[in-house]
């Protein structure tokens, strides 16, 4: 079965910007590879290189792979006005087939962001990114929580939203959800687990951004030190709007 995205989510992720605890792993875990060794990075379901083209311009070869040939354009007209063209590569395929594509194998970093939640089968795209990654490489994975989402609706006063994400099996509001599934920090980890992968960070990401303004913040600054200060600490964590693991190939 392909694993395709829902071009709406799609486009919603890609105007995100990127997360301040996401973006902080995936730098220090690029720091601590030894010197020489920038490697080849994977971005999947990259888009438009909201992460891609910061990488690129900080010296990494990043190869983004999305099922959207205007994405894909979009991505390249970015990296050339940034002058990093030369170190991005543009493939269209899906997630699920990943080591059959161009520029996909013996990666050491696989960035998959908003994607295991839009595609048919999260197992098969797990054991894809399993099997391009380099042994001792990472893969940083970022989904939809279930609670994070039941909490914000029912803040909202939509109480009807929020019950059927609660109950129901995939943490789907009903059949006009945009989105397949919803993970748990639990369920998350242990796709992972049976992906080949070892978890070895846990983050909660968006813990109150989706809740507040930067003015009842007091500044973004503000906002980005209480979000690094709580990515790690339960149950802060578990209610954020997205789960974000940092998994291992060992090797």
């Amino acid at each position: 079965m392909t694993a395709r995205l829902s071009g709406v989510e799609r486009v919603k992720a890609r105007q995100q910007p990127r997360p301040t605890v996401v973006w902080s792993v995936v730098t220090a875990e690029l720091a601590a590879r030894p010197v020489g060794r920038a490697g080849r990075i994977l971005d999947v379901g990259g888009g438009t290189g909201g992460f891609a083209v910061p990488l690129a311009e900080a010296g990494h070869r990043v190869t983004v792979v999305d099922t959207s040939p205007n994405a894909l354009a979009g991505l390249m007209q970015r990296a050339t006005e940034a002058g990093v063209a030369d170190s991005v590569t543009a493939v269209q395929g899906d997630a699920d087939a990943l080591p059959g594509l161009q520029d996909c194998d013996g990666v050491g970093l696989v960035l998959c962001h908003s994607v295991l939640e839009m595609v048919d089968s999260p197992s098969a795209a797990i054991e894809a990114v399993h099997e391009v990654l380099e042994p001792g490489g990472a893969a940083s994975i970022l989904v939809a929580n279930r609670a994070g989402a039941v909490l914000s609706r029912a803040a909202a006063g939509n109480l009807a939203s929020a019950t059927a994400i609660l109950t129901d099996p995939a943490g789907r509001s009903g059949d006009r959800d945009n989105l397949l599934r919803r993970f748990t920090p639990e369920s998350l980890s242990d796709l992972v687990t049976r992906g080949g992968l070892v978890t070895e960070q846990v983050h909660g990401v968006n813990v109150v951004t989706d809740l507040v303004t930067v003015s009842e913040s007091g500044s973004e600054q503000a906002l980005r030190e209480f979000e690094l200060a709580t990515a790690t600490t339960a149950p802060y964590r578990d209610i954020a709007t997205q789960i974000h693991i940092l998994a291992r190939k060992p090797g």
